[in-house]
């Protein structure tokens, strides 16, 4: 968890609520990605660190960014700014994208697997797994051939461990004791 989750939360929640009464969720969506993006340069790092006066980083910040930002992104920033909190846009933009999707009813799923799942092994998991977590789901699957058989999934807090190590494992803890 990043050092500016406190900070951030409340301004992602602000921007969030803000886009949906307004209908522009993937707009700020994608504000904040390039906002976050321009926060994240070293140049623009060293300059928000070294800058002292919060109206001149306004007008250089919101500068930088350009037409990429709305009057109310643009506002997000000037409050960012007054706040000394410019540095939290990249956690702000993580956080309202978590926001983002459960709004959405999406989930992203960690799938590892000893093998490379094909289309149909991975289209037969989503629907199963958005019957089961009632979401969207996105795959994002990856391959370890230490898993040996079987998968390892992830969705949130939720693990399901299905690996052949795994079971293997546990039936050697059994035969130990």
């Amino acid at each position: 968890m990043s050092e500016f989750t406190t900070v951030a939360r409340p301004y992602a929640k602000a921007a969030f609520n803000f886009a949906v009464e307004q209908g522009a969720i993937q707009n700020w969506h994608e504000m904040l990605q390039f906002a976050a993006e321009v926060a994240t340069q070293e140049d623009i790092r060293t300059f928000l660190k070294s800058a002292n006066s919060r109206e001149h980083v306004t007008k250089v910040f919101v500068g930088v960014c350009g037409e990429q930002l709305n009057e109310n992104g643009q506002n997000l920033i000037k409050v960012m700014a007054d706040n000394e909190r410019l540095a939290a846009l990249p956690e702000v933009l993580r956080l309202f994208a978590e926001l983002r999707a459960e709004h959405e009813k999406e989930i992203t799923v960690e799938v590892t697997s000893a093998v490379a799942l094909s289309d149909a092994e991975q289209e037969k998991l989503s629907a199963t797994l958005e019957k089961r977590l009632t979401r969207k789901i996105k795959l994002n699957c990856s391959v370890d051939p230490s898993v040996v058989g079987g998968l390892l999934i992830q969705a949130g807090d939720l693990v399901i461990d299905g690996t052949l190590k795994s079971k293997l494992s546990r039936l050697a803890q059994s035969l130990q004791s």
